[in-house]
């Protein structure tokens, strides 16, 4: 047993920090009754399941471990924020950007000396001087600051005077984001929970590095956080008993394969599916989720030993056919961009009561310009009118009956998370 004095950010407090003693026992952690008795039916499911990491959304299929129709279906279900998820979270980074404007004119402002002023700042300046007009003071310099000719500051940041409201904003920066990242790790704790408890404690997941990803789609990422998404789910497994393995996409490139075992070129901007050797047609994500359930590793600690078993991905097809059809099929985009000011209640349309629920404007990329990098935005399928985007939440699932009076079961879990 251990003891540790603790500091954390808060505005309300004097000085701006609250103090906390933490009791540290070095044994085993809690868990409830609820709690072990859920791990505990995780544990005993005879499923094999694969997680597929996306900018977007995360999605997982499942099928049981024997791939034998009779002992359960394939499931599928998708993660990813809704749009007045999104909306909530393009307010609070609005309300950041406010802040850290405000603490850097309140730094210039107490520190005028240490910044040069701007162009239209001096324009104005040689303009009066021209005119013979008394020079004007400038009290918020807006131009680069003071530095010599090596590109340092001439004075250090430390050493700036800072007023308290300069501190207090600081302070409410830091309180906000200590609160978002407890909110996102809370979310991604109950998302875990979820997906084992239905699709089990064996996982498989791409091994990919999303540090990467942030080249190309910071933002998304910081919606909807992949990277703490899928450690949330591999702590979960390993507390329920089981695994989360990670497989190498260089020699299994199951974004590239169809379960039949025809490769199908297709881009990052290619969110859908089609392979014109069996005509299977679904959602990206999905069937390299599903293809993912027929990786070998030789190694399970080395992604590299990860193999493809071709032949057994044919028969999951030709058992499951119906079945994973429907599992596999896209579902609409969900988190159209956000608008900005304050958000009215949408009218009800008339055209079909599905449609309201994907009526929201989307993002439609120019045809005619050509881009440069893919568009997180485009990732899933579009709803169209000759079949409007049904959606279930979780943990209410769609049913779905085949012809062979099988049943699988595919949903959207739609989560709350705050910002």
């Amino acid at each position: 047993m251990s003891r540790h004095l603790v500091r954390r950010r808060d505005a309300s407090a004097p000085g701006g920090w609250a103090y906390e003693a933490h009791l540290i026992v070095l044994c085993g952690g809690y868990s409830s009754t609820h709690t072990r008795a859920r791990r505990t039916a995780a544990a005993a499911l005879d499923r094999g399941g694969v997680v597929d990491g996306n900018v977007s959304n995360l999605s997982i299929v499942s099928s049981p471990s024997t791939f034998d129709p009779s002992h359960g279906d394939v499931e599928a279900t998708r993660i990813e924020p809704t749009d007045d998820e999104l909306t909530a979270l393009a307010k609070a980074r609005r309300k950041t950007r406010g802040r850290k404007r405000a603490l850097d004119r309140s730094r210039r402002a107490s520190n005028p000396g240490q910044y040069k002023p701007s162009k239209r700042q001096q324009t104005r300046a040689e303009r009066r001087a021209a005119a013979d007009l008394p020079a004007r003071t400038v009290q918020i310099p807006r131009g680069a600051r003071t530095a010599n000719t090596a590109g340092a500051p001439q004075q250090a940041y430390r050493r700036d005077t800072l007023s308290a409201g300069h501190r207090l904003n600081r302070t409410r920066i830091a309180q906000a984001a200590a609160s978002a990242a407890e909110a996102k790790d809370h979310r991604a704790r109950r998302i875990a929970e979820r997906i084992v408890t239905r699709h089990g404690a064996d996982l498989v997941v791409e091994d990919c590095d999303i540090r990467t990803w942030y080249r190309l789609w910071g933002k998304a990422l910081q919606t909807t956080t992949p990277g703490r998404l899928l450690a949330a789910i591999a702590r979960e497994c390993e507390n329920t008993g089981g695994r989360m393995l990670r497989a190498s996409t260089f020699t299994t490139k199951l974004s590239q394969t169809c379960l039949c075992g025809a490769q199908v070129a297709k881009t990052l901007a290619d969110r859908n599916h089609h392979c014109t050797s069996c005509g299977l047609v679904g959602n990206r994500d999905m069937v390299s989720a599903a293809l993912s359930a027929h990786v070998r590793l030789e190694n399970p600690d080395d992604p590299s030993t990860a193999r493809l078993d071709i032949v057994q991905a044919r028969g999951t097809q030709s058992l499951f056919h119906e079945g994973l059809q429907e599992a596999l099929s896209g579902q609409p985009q969900r988190g159209a961009r956000p608008t900005r000011g304050r958000i009215h209640a949408a009218a009800p349309s008339r055209k079909h009561p599905a449609q309201d629920l994907c009526s929201t404007k989307r993002h439609q990329p120019v045809p005619d310009k050509p881009r440069m990098s893919p568009d997180p935005r485009t990732s899933g399928t579009r709803p169209t009118s000759e079949q409007p985007a049904v959606r279930t939440t979780h943990p209410q699932a769609r049913q779905l009956r085949t012809d062979t009076g099988r049943t699988s079961q595919h949903h959207v879990m739609t989560l709350r998370m705050s910002p």
